[in-house]
């Protein structure tokens, strides 16, 4: 199995458009972060972990040339704001996207892509087989994903466990009973917002304290803001098996 960070950052924090800061002016490409998404290709196909307002630029950039699905944490728009770009993926296979969400995510994506609801067979709107998931384990061509519900301040939040890979993103707490479902995990990302407290993010610090408590083999760190510092200094901070994850980086398991 092998997994692409499409991106690593967030819009969290001070507009990069007006931020001067040494991460938003640096040169070093691991400080320039495109919102936060994962691609897992397991078996021969591809399959997103959200699909953001950046997802065209990556996966042009990564040069994907099949999607297999795409599955949603939640319904924020940093997460579902580049599902109409899937149309391509339509185009080449002559397929509907396979799209997995839970019923929150499905109102929005109702909304929000209501023409591709409508029944009119409009000439290039996305085509979409929606299908509703909840905190049981499911299906996606052949994989299993299970999924691990989370808090973003009160709005739950799922995350998800393929084979020996996790992958949580927007989260500032998760219960007992879900850290089960992670325990024994080999490679686990999760969300580090920033140093200081927040009010719906783990801080660099939460989450390196639940990384201890997990003892995945390896972990990785994302949904980072540009609070959070430069890339190789914060890298130095790290313990031995905590990094950061930067757009573009690929891992096998």
């Amino acid at each position: 199995m092998k997994i692409t960070f499409l991106g690593t950052g967030t819009s969290q924090g001070i507009p990069v458009i007006s931020c001067s800061c040494e991460v938003c002016t640096s040169k070093n490409p691991k400080d320039n972060r495109l919102r936060v998404s994962v691609m897992i290709e397991e078996e021969g196909k591809n399959f997103v972990i959200d699909s953001g307002p950046d997802f065209r630029q990556q996966m042009l950039r990564e040069k994907v040339k099949s999607l297999s699905a795409v599955v949603f944490t939640h319904e924020h728009k940093d997460h579902i704001a580049g599902l109409d770009d899937v149309r391509a993926f339509n185009y080449f296979s002559g397929n509907p996207i396979d799209v997995y969400g839970d019923e929150r995510v499905h109102i929005a994506l109702r909304r929000e892509y209501h023409y591709a609801f409508s029944g009119v067979n409009y000439p290039g709107i996305p085509k979409l087989n929606v299908h509703l998931i909840d905190k049981n384990p499911f299906d996606v061509q052949g994989v299993k994903f299970i999924p691990i519900e989370v808090l973003h301040y009160q709005l739950p939040v799922l995350g998800f466990r393929v084979n020996d890979f996790t992958y949580i993103t927007d989260a500032n707490y998760i219960s007992d009973e879900e850290l089960l479902k992670i325990k024994g995990t080999k490679v686990l990302v999760l969300n580090a917002l920033r140093k200081e407290k927040h009010i719906s993010h783990f801080t660099l610090n939460e989450a390196i304290e639940l990384i201890e408590k997990l003892k995945p083999e390896r972990a990785y760190l994302t949904h980072i803001s540009h609070q959070l510092g430069l890339h190789d200094e914060v890298s130095k901070e790290l313990p031995e098996n905590v990094y950061l994850a930067y757009d573009g980086l690929q891992i096998e398991l």
